[in-house]
């Protein structure tokens, strides 16, 4: 029996080449996360209950890359969550929340509490604009019985503006009349959208946000393989969601085939992202089947045991390398997924052959991350814990049958953990970013397709690894 070499980050470094970049500015993040969605930067936040729900999946697509909400929760949780991200912000908001102008003010509080907003519009039975409803209109007002038509400020009162609109005119408008939302009208007087002030200043804030045609954040969402995985991938398509992953450990497997042809068949158009794979031979299979995507990784993850548990993986530098002969003759993009643990680890796994890189530990520390805080020796943690560990599986397990669970019943293949906080989402994106670029301009390359093209690996060993980190010094 033939025993190959696995490499795990670790064990490489990319070789410095001739560059000609004067400055990382001149560095270009921007890829493919599937065949047809396109990100401006490779990064992307893992499906795990520790790190990706809608605050995490907002942030990180307002910075260019797009995060996946994780299935650990029922249909209709995931589905508020995917919502949560497509009304964070668009060009034009097209169902904008409203009110008939028969409801009372007692409806219209619970409503704006209920959905993050401070403004209603007032819509007749057939959806003719009657006029708009404001925090300030109703700031002082004590009987909530009241009808929100006493209250609002009626359609000959306000600003509005014809459908068809741009994103300029708008502007203008906003900035003349001094108004910080624009119902927009069609001819007949019919609500057909909303412009807003803030999203107008956030398009402008975050100028590489990853969004859809109709500017709304890009957002995808998990799915497993058996029991409701179609019923929930139609609920989240119909929510806007614009990628699916198939959540599953060993991705190589005739329930996860079986679930691309479905999916694909089912939803035309429907992009998927199919693994987790860590061979050439899975890679093709996924692909042969339809996948638009494959996530590249088994046992690499910072708090997966799947190798220990199972004895089963590929390191991941080398999985990423084999996957990536195959991903490339069918021009599917590759997403690294584990091991993950410094910029540098990003650079080489994108010069190996991926596209985007999957992060978990390196987000879950982070103010969005939905990972429970906790206070140790003065010192602020949040809780990280894998997909396959018993707490991710007893809470899934526990939204089916309730709290009487044999724990004997599972064997996990992850663990749980803390991480040190560490702040918010933007700031550890943007150090991530900088050592991407600066790893790009060493090998010369202005483009993620271009450093694939130029790089060279060096193996290093022990001693090497050790060079290659601060040593014979004691930190300040």
């Amino acid at each position: 029996m033939e025993i190959k070499e696995g490499l795990s980050y670790d064990d490489v470094l990319l070789v410095p080449k001739f560059s000609d970049i004067i400055s990382r500015r001149q560095v270009d993040t921007s890829t493919q996360l599937t065949k047809t969605l396109r990100l401006n930067i490779p990064l992307i936040s893992a499906n795990m209950d520790s790190v990706t729900e809608a605050n995490m999946a907002i942030a990180v697509a307002r910075q260019g890359g797009i995060g996946i909400i994780h299935r650990f929760m029922t249909i209709e949780d995931q589905v508020k969550e995917v919502l949560k991200v497509k009304r964070a912000e668009a060009i034009i908001i097209e169902r904008p929340y409203t009110l008939p102008p028969e409801a009372s003010l007692r409806e219209a509080r619970k409503m704006m509490e209920e959905k993050g907003v401070n403004g209603l519009l007032i819509i007749d039975e057939f959806g003719r604009y009657m006029g708009i409803l404001t925090h300030r209109d109703i700031m002082f007002e004590e009987d909530p019985s009241l009808p929100v038509r006493q209250l609002m400020t009626s359609k000959e009162k306000s600003i509005f503006a014809p459908w068809g609109i741009n994103l300029e005119q708008a502007k203008q408008i906003l900035r003349e009349k001094k108004v910080e939302k624009l119902p927009i009208l069609d001819e007949g007087g019919y609500l057909k959208g909303l412009i807003t002030l803030k999203d107008i200043k956030r398009k402008e804030q975050y100028p590489l946000a990853s969004q859809d045609s109709k500017g709304r954040l890009l957002v995808g969402a998990a799915i497993g393989v058996r029991g409701d995985s179609l019923e929930r991938a139609e609920a989240l398509l119909q929510a806007g969601c614009d990628v699916l992953v198939i959540d599953i450990a060993h991705g190589h497997s005739d329930a996860v085939i079986e679930t691309i042809k479905a999916l694909k068949e089912r939803f035309v158009g429907v992009q998927v992202i199919a693994g987790n794979v860590a061979t050439a031979e899975a890679t093709k299979d996924l692909i042969m089947a339809g996948a638009d995507a494959i996530k590249v990784g088994v046992g690499g993850g910072s708090i997966c045991v799947t190798r220990v548990v199972t004895g089963a993986g590929v390191p991941q530098l080398t999985a990423v390398l084999e996957c990536a002969k195959v991903a490339k003759e069918f021009n599917v993009p590759l997403i690294a997924d584990g091991g993950i643990k410094v910029s540098g680890d990003i650079t080489k796994s994108l010069a190996a052959g991926a596209s985007t890189v999957m992060l978990g530990n390196l987000l879950a520390g982070t103010e969005e991350s939905p990972g429970t805080v906790v206070l140790r020796e003065g010192k602020k943690y949040k809780i990280y814990r894998g997909s396959a560990g018993y707490g991710t599986a007893l809470s899934r397990k526990q939204q089916k049958i309730g709290d009487q669970i044999n724990i004997t019943e599972y064997t996990p293949e992850g663990v749980e953990s803390l991480v040190p906080y560490k702040g918010h989402v933007n700031e550890v994106v943007n150090q991530l970013l900088g050592g991407l670029r600066s790893g790009m301009s060493y090998s010369g390359a202005r483009t993620i397709e271009e450093l694939k093209e130029k790089v060279k690996f060096v193996k290093i060993s022990g001693a090497g690894f050790k060079e290659s980190s601060y040593h014979d010094v004691k930190l300040l």
